[in-house]
């Protein structure tokens, strides 16, 4: 009787320790705007969050979507178009550009697909900002169509898919 009272606490002990890890795990998920500063692909994204002054915004308690674009996807743009946007005189335009990216809710990879095959191949989806973005499949990967016909390959308080275009609102 003695072994299996000590093998039951030695099974309770593992399941408070494995609690306890799960946890902190779920503690240290940092909000949105401390995933993307923590990874090296979102350094211009996250110099735009901070110069139109959303950081506040997307670490407040969501939950949203970010239609996050990598650098690469920045460096699309014509030349000198980030650096005109990062102005002060600008931030308007970039809080609307920044705001077309983001969703309300949480949505992971799964339910936009779900959601695209629920609704005959295309699911809109309103930003923040206002206007829709289009959600459709092709060859098993998600593309974003914005209002102007442009797409892309790919898509705590929220979720962040990496995307690889700047989607752009009218």
């Amino acid at each position: 009787c003695v072994n299996s009272k000590e093998k039951k606490e030695a099974e309770v002990e593992t399941e408070i320790e494995m609690e306890t890890q799960e946890e902190e795990e779920i503690e240290e998920v940092g909000t949105i705007v401390d995933v993307a500063v923590s990874n090296d692909n979102f350094t211009t994204l996250v110099a735009a969050v901070k110069a139109a002054d959303l950081v506040g915004t997307l670490s407040s308690e969501g939950p949203f979507t970010v239609f996050a674009p990598v650098n690469a996807a920045f460096e699309k743009l014509p030349e000198g178009t980030v650096e005109t946007l990062l102005k002060p005189e600008n931030k308007e335009m970039l809080t609307a550009i920044l705001t077309y990216h983001v969703v309300s809710g949480e949505f992971n990879a799964e339910a936009v697909i779900g959601a695209i095959n629920d609704n005959n191949g295309k699911f809109e989806i309103k930003t923040v900002q206002g206007e829709m973005l289009t959600a459709s499949l092709v060859d098993g990967k998600v593309i974003l169509t914005d209002v102007t016909g442009n797409t892309d390959v790919e898509a705590s308080n929220g979720i962040i898919h990496a995307i690889d275009t700047v989607v752009m609102s009218k």
